[in-house]
């Protein structure tokens, strides 16, 4: 069960301040210490600093430009249709989890990320695999929406689009939850650093 936070008509600063104050999709792989580019030494400065640090960088800036037409390619792809979301979620069982999806399946109990990635990364996307960080990213999201179902799809820059399909684990889910508990009761509730992972 989830509560939905409007976005529309909300200022991409109150959006950030939404952000810190619970656990996102892109943190969820950082906590679980998958996340080659984050840390949970990181999610935790984000959440407990004074003010608001937002990520900007080309790369980010063209996933963010690309993202509508990722989602154009899979449904070109897959025949299924995609929608905006213009709702935050917060779990109400867990309320410290957060999530701000790309896109919902209509008429399908799922979702959809869209990502880009250069060429040099192409490989961590071959034959059906998906980056760990980014499978936790999804399950996160089944966790607070209650989803049984998570798409991902990804447009390799230059050379290829792929697409994969996650399903509902109750396992991977329970460890999840778990661990985000345990981030943000012992760490960024009681303002205690979580150690360096190296």
């Amino acid at each position: 069960m989830y509560k939905k936070i409007p976005l529309a008509g909300i200022g991409h600063e109150e959006w950030l301040e939404y952000r810190k104050t619970g656990i996102g999709g892109s943190d969820a792989g950082a906590i679980c210490r998958l996340n080659p580019y984050s840390s949970p030494m990181k999610v935790f400065w984000d959440k407990t600093s004074e003010g608001i640090e937002e990520q900007d960088n080309e790369a980010i800036r063209i996933g963010h430009d690309l993202e509508p037409y990722v989602a154009e390619r899979f449904m070109e792809a897959t025949g299924l249709k995609v929608r905006r979301s213009n709702y935050m979620y917060r779990s109400v069982e867990h309320p410290f989890m957060i999530a701000d999806v790309d896109r919902l399946v209509v008429g399908e109990d799922a979702g959809l990320e869209c990502k880009t990635a250069s060429a040099y990364n192409a490989s961590k996307w071959k034959d059906g695999e998906i980056p760990p960080h980014y499978v936790m990213q999804c399950y996160h999201y089944m966790a607070v929406t209650g989803k049984r179902t998570w798409y991902i799809a990804a447009v390799i820059l230059g050379q290829t689009f792929v697409y994969n399909k996650l399903v509902w684990d109750d396992e991977i889910i329970r460890l999840l939850v778990e661990m985000e508990k345990d981030f943000w009761e012992n760490h960024v509730a009681k303002g205690v650093i979580p150690p360096p992972d190296g």
